[in-house]
């Protein structure tokens, strides 16, 4: 067999590989004796039909299995004796097996690019502390009051954090575009879940009030047929209703499983809670930054296929998202999966230079750090014993939580060498980061 390779690009790669007929036709004659010994033909016992009839009966199928044999073959013999390592299955071109030629082809495919590690010594990198006072704990309780509150009809303007039912119409140009119409929706004025103008454009508005807002959708609106156009809604609010919140009574507490110690107990429990999210939170605010510098301190090229699979992997994931939520993404117009090109390789690249650290390191998931992430996460439900089961009896549900014991393994492998200094947050700047809403118009 003869193989050579050619280049095709960075990360591009062409075997062409030959192979002469005699190890072909040796394969079909090999084939063709087995047959004999058992293929069934009119006018022979089985077995005992001569190999000549055989061969004309049977020989241009069993050349085709053979060739698709030495084809699937051949190939994995190339790539180990030219010690090239494809990313996805290649594209076969200029194949040929003409009975008396032998095979040849060629083997299209992309390489994994050889990554060449950064000094990890020169990474700077910021860990993020942060302390829960009483003034948070304050804030906390009364985002759970919020949570709990009841909504109570009222006879006056519209201001913001009151809560309008509305049915609209949103027109581009005299026509109605899809997802731009809704019917008796329920919308929290200052929550800024609705484009620019839409919710403020509500305030000061009674029950029976018909409303037209002339708005514009912005310039990076996810749906790029709505991008930048100007929109015409128009609005009939239908009512008013504002917040109650829940006195803070036994009752309240006890909602949140704390039935003795009064307003004591229950703001202990809060701040349990928002330390168990505080340290959860550090750990991700730290984890993306050193993983955020890591990546930034290396330059690869990166292989299409890997990256389009991502991209197609994160625009099922979002699909699956809206879909959960009740939405239709062909409807809201969610976008391909060129709207991921930027974040899919940024993916891509960390998760290659991610997998050279952590050979070069010798990093491994340690089984006890595993099962101690596995008993934080099932404690914050009613029967975490049975959570914890239920990680552990799905080795797929395990892998996932390997997986980010393995990111933290090599995380703190990187920080214990790196140049590492802390920033102080607020609980709610730690929590919130750099929080940005996708505002919709037409009721999404």
């Amino acid at each position: 067999m003869q193989v050579s390779v050619e280049n095709a690009g960075a990360l591009e790669r062409r075997l062409v590989v030959q192979i002469p007929e005699e190890r072909v036709a040796t394969r079909v004659s090999e084939r063709l004796q087995e047959l004999t010994k058992s293929v069934k033909v009119d006018g022979f016992r089985p077995g005992k039909a001569p190999a000549k009839v055989v061969e004309r009966r049977y020989g241009p199928r069993v050349r085709e299995e053979v060739v698709s044999d030495l084809l699937r073959s051949s190939y994995a013999e190339a790539l180990q004796a030219e010690k090239l390592h494809p990313v996805s299955d290649p594209e076969i071109g200029s194949f040929s097996a003409e009975p008396g030629q032998g095979l040849s082809y060629t083997a299209s495919f992309e390489i994994y690019p050889e990554v060449q590690l950064a000094a990890i010594e020169a990474l700077q990198i910021e860990r993020p502390i942060c302390e829960v006072g009483e003034a948070d704990i304050d804030k906390m309780v009364e985002v759970l009051r919020g949570q709990h509150k009841q909504w109570k009809e009222v006879a006056r303007p519209s201001q913001n954090g009151d809560q309008v039912v509305i049915d609209f119409e949103g027109s581009i140009d005299g026509t109605v575009f899809p997802g731009g119409t809704a019917t008796d929706f329920d919308l929290v004025l200052g929550d800024n879940r609705m484009i620019e103008g839409f919710e403020s454009g509500l305030v000061g508005r009674s029950a029976g009030d018909d409303v037209t807002l002339n708005l514009s959708f912005p310039e990076a609106y996810r749906n790029a047929e709505l991008a930048g156009k100007a929109v015409e809604f128009k609005i009939k609010l239908k009512r008013v209703s504002e917040p109650e919140l829940p006195a803070l009574d036994e009752a309240f507490f006890e909602k949140f499983g704390v039935t003795a110690g009064g307003l004591v107990a229950f703001r202990e429990e809060v701040r349990d809670n928002m330390i168990r999210e505080r340290d959860r939170a550090l750990q991700r605010r730290f984890n993306s930054g050193v993983l955020g510098k890591l990546s930034e301190a290396h330059t690869l090229d990166l292989p299409k296929a890997l990256v389009e699979a991502e991209m197609q992997r994160m625009q099922a994931q979002n699909q699956q998202a809206l879909m959960m939520r009740g939405l239709n993404p062909q409807q809201i117009g969610a976008g391909g999966p060129e709207l991921y090109a930027d974040p899919a390789a940024k993916r891509v690249k960390l998760g290659l230079v991610m997998a050279e650290m952590i050979r070069h390191a010798g990093i491994a998931a340690d089984p006890g750090k595993v099962r101690a992430l596995v008993e934080g996460m099932a404690a914050s439900y009613e029967d975490a014993d049975a959570v914890v089961k239920w990680y552990y009896a799905d080795p797929r549900r395990l892998q996932e939580i390997e997986a980010l014991c393995l990111e933290d393994e090599a995380v703190a492998w990187i920080a214990s060498r790196a140049q590492v200094s802390e920033v102080s947050l607020s609980f709610d700047d730690l929590m919130n980061p750099g929080q940005t809403d996708h505002k919709a118009g037409g009721g999404t």
